[in-house]
């Protein structure tokens, strides 16, 4: 049973880089052939896909946010991390990490068959 697990600071000054951790376990993030994905909920709105690490390295971002985004692993902790730099008060949302078998861009829930519990962050001096 795959469990993920999202730490990090829940307040983020403006301007400064968000960093989120998800920790998976109950399965590898390098077992082919999953996605692993952080997505996001603003206040108010919808699923956005922010973006995701393939097991084999590969990694995509949102195109409108790919020059601040950074996503990584660190495959002897299982954890995958999202940064997202020069954040604004655009960026509070939960931020969930979850798990796809393809890639999948949309924010769709059925798309992803685990998720970690969100968690809130809000950005703001």
């Amino acid at each position: 049973h795959v469990q993920l697990q999202v730490s990090g600071p829940g307040l983020v000054k403006p301007s400064q880089t968000l960093s989120l951790t998800c920790t998976v376990s109950g399965g590898s993030i390098t077992t082919n052939y999953y996605y692993w994905n952080w997505i996001r909920q603003p206040p108010g709105k919808g699923l956005e896909w922010v973006g995701a690490i393939h097991y084999s390295g590969s990694i995509y971002y949102t195109p409108s946010r790919k020059s601040r985004t950074i996503i990584s692993r660190d495959t002897p902790k299982n954890q995958f991390t999202l940064r997202l730099a020069y954040v604004t008060p655009e960026d509070t949302a939960v931020y969930y990490c979850a798990r796809s078998n393809a890639l999948k861009t949309a924010g769709w829930v059925r798309d992803y068959d685990y998720w970690g519990r969100g968690t809130q962050v809000t950005v703001s001096s």
